[in-house]
């Protein structure tokens, strides 16, 4: 061994009190932190976008367009052209919309509105391809299994049925909720739909059963928001309405809870990063702030700030690396929360498109 050096490679007399390992790291060059903008990167106006924390007004289509429930008008918005159409005037029959929601191609958009029936449209043909009655109140919530549409309403009931055929030969009726229905969403298999309601219940069903497969009863407000992770097969996170303040975590395989935290503030959305594992949580009373957290270490990324009313609208871009936030302040605004860092490879990326909107 020369210059000193023991089998390890250090010198046994060195004079400084940090070892050779703890050298070299200090000597590494520090992994940037991300930065994420604190200021949205467009600003849209959504006149008669409503203050109400049990609809669902806002969706962002695997084809890059946005639909938005304004009163009782639903509009899509192209983010590649920035075209605005009006897809569809419930004021004829005195209604509002209360959701809306795309399926998985981006082709088709449903409609739910105030007096119960659910509107599904052909968006090329800018037309009403079915009209779904059945529920007796307000449809606030609606999610798609491909053809399967799921719909949840003021009336506790959750309905399924599949959009290509007659009504009732398909229908499925969900009970178990003992208040609205505010929160639906299907499991990236598509084998399992979780339901949040005005009960501070969530549920999760399979195909096959008409009660819940599991019943999750910790939240002490309403459950809205509901995201599964799309990288933790069977994970699934919730979010509590003013009396919580909790986003919570399920082991949907084992039926156990997993971690917890109290983030001060309404819950109103959830969403995962389709890249990474992080998730973005949207929030009402009293910040109106909107987070971004990694998982599972629940560390905050960021805090952005800048709706005046509960932001109780939010949809991931279809590439995943920005969201829409919507509130009653009525504007909608996109932020840059999951971006990646950037190769050449990558400027073609869909959010590049929004460059000539800015």
């Amino acid at each position: 061994m020369t210059n000193f050096e023991d089998y390890n490679g250090e010198c046994p007399y060195s004079l400084s009190p940090v070892s050779a390992k703890s050298q070299k790291l200090l000597r590494s060059p520090r992994k940037a932190t991300r930065k994420i903008s604190r200021i949205p990167f467009k600003v849209l106006d959504a006149p008669e976008l409503q203050d109400d924390f049990y609809l669902n007004l806002v969706d962002w289509s695997s084809q890059n367009v946005l639909a938005v429930g304004l009163g009782s008008c639903v509009y899509l918005w192209s983010a590649c052209t920035s075209q605005v159409t009006r897809l569809c005037d419930l004021s004829p029959d005195s209604n509002t919309v209360t959701s809306v929601s795309w399926n998985e191609r981006g082709n088709t958009v449903a409609v739910g509105t105030h007096h119960g029936y659910v509107t599904v449209w052909d968006v090329a043909a800018n037309k009403q391809i079915n009209k779904l009655n059945g529920h007796s109140a307000r449809v606030g919530a609606l999610a798609w299994n491909s053809d399967i549409l799921s719909s949840g309403s003021r009336d506790r009931w959750i309905i399924q049925r599949d959009t290509r055929t007659p009504q009732l030969q398909s229908e499925r009726r969900l009970a178990g909720h003992r208040q609205e229905v505010c929160g639906l969403k299907w499991s990236p298999d598509n084998q399992y739909l979780a339901s949040g309601g005005n009960d501070n219940r969530l549920y999760v069903w399979n195909q096959h059963s008409v009660n819940p497969v599991q019943s999750y009863t910790e939240h002490m407000a309403a459950v809205k928001a509901i995201a599964w992770s799309p990288h933790h097969h069977g994970l699934l996170a919730s979010g509590g309405g003013t009396a919580d303040r909790c986003i919570r975590f399920w082991n949907t395989l084992t039926g156990q809870p997993m971690q917890c935290v109290d983030t001060g503030s309404q819950v109103c959305n959830l969403a995962w990063s389709k890249h990474s594992s992080e998730l973005v949580s949207t929030h009402g009373y009293s910040q109106n702030q909107i987070l971004v957290w990694k998982y599972p270490s629940l560390t905050q990324v960021a805090k952005l700030t800048g709706h005046s009313y509960r932001v109780l609208y939010l949809a991931l871009s279809p590439d995943g690396e920005a969201i829409v936030t919507g509130a009653g302040d009525e504007t909608l605004r996109f932020w840059n929360v999951f971006s990646k860092a950037r190769s050449q490879k990558e400027n073609k990326s869909v959010l590049n498109l929004f460059a000539n909107i800015r």
